[in-house]
């Protein structure tokens, strides 16, 4: 499989906001909201003036199949937070991995940051488990922090630290990607 990241431009808007309306990706998401088209350029226009933020799309074999996006990129404490999502046709082929592998190598030997921090709502258990293969530890649990499909829903805070890559990438191979 061959994987690249893109940077997030406008040619991609109307498939990235697609995608954030497809109801398989949105439950997962911290807002319930339907995104218009004239947020989702307001939205576009502030992340693409942010030195704190990268979005890619992720294109697999040739087709873009998802997003994933560094956030609040602090290069004095040396973290930042991340998330991705992939299109329902995309998922169980091991894209994911390649995503989270890449993005470790990306923030930790790239930028050289310390930590990765994530934050997923603790019904999206299955991305959980996937962060915690890949070297993530759980750090708590943010009790009923959002108020989605008219209920509180707890966050997980997940993070991972430079030192635990060094040792966990040792037990992977993995196809590095090509990240603009």
């Amino acid at each position: 499989m061959i994987l690249k990241f893109h940077k997030l431009t406008e040619k991609h808007l109307d498939m990235v906001r697609n995608w954030r309306n497809d109801p398989e990706i949105s439950k997962y998401m911290n807002t319930d909201d339907y995104i218009t088209e004239e947020a989702h350029l307001n939205w576009f226009n502030k992340v693409k003036k942010d030195p704190t933020t990268k979005f890619w799309v992720v294109e697999a074999d040739g087709k873009n199949v998802g997003s994933v996006y560094l956030i609040d990129i602090d290069m004095i404490n040396r973290r930042c937070y991340w998330g991705y999502y992939l299109e329902v046709s995309a998922r169980g082929k091991g894209i994911g991995r390649l995503i989270e592998l890449n993005i470790l190598k990306y923030v930790f030997e790239k930028l050289n940051l310390n930590k990765l921090c994530g934050e997923v709502l603790s019904s999206n258990y299955i991305v959980v488990e996937i962060h915690k293969k890949y070297g993530s530890k759980v750090e708590g649990i943010l009790r009923k922090q959002i108020f989605k499909q008219n209920k509180f829903i707890d966050i997980v805070s997940i993070g991972i630290l430079k030192e635990e890559w060094e040792e966990i990438k040792k037990q992977f191979n993995f196809q590095e990607v090509e990240i603009n």
